[in-house]
């Protein structure tokens, strides 16, 4: 996927040593990057990993303990009023009310926002297009499929035309094909120079991202654009293992020197070591020595999953011996 984003173009939101602590909890630890306008920019972590904290500080929600962030140029600390007129945010469970009519939701959100009576209509119907909601108006929010009740959120968050959206898990629990078309929208958005930053936990979804922060911990392990990080942060190199039984592969492996990680993935498992032509004949005889029938071991491209699994298994190995 082409970026739209290059040195060149404004920066809409800067983070440098970004920190939220709960009591002796550390969220968010010392969090540094930036994001240019136009951008579709992923935050993927496991839940738990501080990625709806950091929206939540970006959106001017919750004031953070140390470091800086400014949004749309203003600073999230000292100005977080600012922000919020000049950002959309959804969260996960589509902040929608939902004995309200779909017509009268976006009225609601239309009055929250402060949207010109003069522009009000334009921009309703705008937003009901956009939704591909239209002859749907008088319908109850709550009634509403998952992926109608998605892209009516997304058109409530966006009336006011915000050049930032913020977007919190906002495919969760949602269907495939709703989630695709969701992200067809995003992307039309941000071609028109919106920046969008949306934190997810499908690895699938991040392909869609110009760019990803993979944070695990409250801190970002990992920072670029998908194919780099298939290409660059993999520590070590991967192979493929078909082999029976799948269980007791992965529990013998754990055990041999040559092998970083194991994990099932299907009917197979990946198996990160460091040199994947040299390493693969020894895992061969290495399972078959414990009666483990070994089918086939090839050498193959890491997926995202692979590449966050190696890098937090390090990470959190590193935490825990520090």
């Amino acid at each position: 996927m082409a970026e739209h984003a290059n040195a060149l173009t404004p920066i809409s939101v800067e983070i440098n040593g970004l920190v939220k602590r709960f009591g002796d909890f550390v969220a968010v630890d010392r969090l540094t990057l930036a994001v240019r306008k136009g951008e579709v920019f992923g935050f993927l972590g496991p839940n738990g990993a501080g990625k709806s904290t950091t929206i939540r500080m970006l959106c001017g929600l919750l004031k953070p303990t140390a470091g800086r962030a400014t949004v749309a140029g203003y600073d999230v600390g000292r100005d977080a009023e600012s922000v919020r007129q000049h950002i959309g945010y959804m969260s996960q469970k589509f902040s929608l009310y939902n004995d309200l009519k779909v017509i009268e939701n976006l009225r609601l959100f239309a009055g929250l926002y402060s949207v010109p009576a003069n522009e009000l209509r334009e921009r309703i119907e705008w937003a009901l297009e956009m939704a591909d909601l239209k002859g749907q108006e008088d319908l109850l929010t709550g009634t509403l499929p998952g992926g109608w009740k998605q892209r009516l959120a997304l058109g409530c968050a966006v009336l006011h035309r915000p050049p930032i959206i913020f977007l919190d898990e906002p495919t969760s629990g949602v269907d495939p094909i709703s989630r695709r078309q969701f992200w067809d929208l995003i992307h039309q958005m941000a071609q028109e120079g919106v920046t969008v930053f949306v934190t997810t936990h499908y690895m699938e979804e991040a392909e869609y991202c110009n760019r990803l922060a993979l944070i695990f911990r409250g801190r970002i392990v990992a920072l670029g654009t998908p194919s780099e990080l298939k290409r660059d942060a993999m520590k070590g190199e991967l192979l493929m293992i078909e082999c029976d039984p799948l269980g007791e592969a992965v529990e013998a492996l754990q055990s041999d020197p040559e092998v970083a990680d194991a994990a099932v993935f299907g009917n197979a498992l990946h198996v990160v070591v460091r040199d994947a032509q040299a390493a693969a004949p020894g895992i061969k005889r290495f399972l078959r020595d414990r009666r483990i029938d070994v089918s086939r071991v090839e050498e193959i491209r890491p997926t995202l999953e692979d590449v966050f699994v190696s890098l937090t298994t390090s990470s959190g190995e590193e935490a825990h011996t520090a």
